[in-house]
């Protein structure tokens, strides 16, 4: 069943296809971003905090219901936890990962590029706490352009690419990653 944006929607130059919470966003309600996640659901954490994910939209980042090249800037935070509970309430923070994380990631960065403009921005954050972020780089053939670790203990990775144009592609798909590879570990 394919997916009509409304006037509003169309005209956001931002998506993000799994918000979760939305916790990064310094206006959790920016205008400007299309806020997506599979998730809908509230839940009250350990500490008697609410946590609501409340997407605009319904989405699987895996399978975007959007066309080609419809986003200025897509901002991809995928769950990263691939080994938690089903009641941990880090699970329930950030989502969980399935058997098949692999496939998925690399879905959802295709998918994520695909509806992303010639030269639009795609900013990616990964915290490697299971999964090291060369294994997540190695899913996609588009090259980083600039990245930061952050947090306590310098788990959490933020990557920017930017989409090639069509006067970008004349290399090899995935040319020169090898050394983004072995400096992201």
């Amino acid at each position: 069943m394919a997916y009509h944006q409304n006037e509003e929607e169309s005209m956001k130059p931002v998506l993000d296809p799994a918000s979760g919470s939305r916790m990064f966003y310094f206006d959790r309600d920016d205008s400007r971003v299309l806020f997506g996640d599979i998730r809908s659901e509230e839940h009250v954490l350990r500490d008697g905090r609410a946590l609501s994910i409340t997407p605009d939209v319904v989405m699987d980042f895996r399978q975007l219901p959007f066309e080609d090249e419809t986003f200025k800037v897509v901002v991809f935070d995928p769950p990263h936890l691939s080994n938690v509970g089903g009641k941990a309430w880090i699970g329930k923070k950030y989502g969980r990962l399935g058997l098949n994380w692999g496939d998925d990631l690399r879905a959802g960065f295709a998918e994520c590029f695909r509806v992303l403009e010639p030269f639009g921005i795609l900013i990616f954050k990964w915290n490697e706490t299971q999964i090291p972020v060369s294994k997540i780089l190695a899913l996609t053939d588009e090259r980083p352009l600039i990245g930061h670790k952050s947090g306590k203990q310098m788990n959490t990775h933020w990557i920017t690419f930017m989409k090639a144009g069509e006067e970008d592609k004349n290399g090899e798909p995935g040319e020169g990653l090898a050394p983004v590879l072995q400096s992201a570990e």
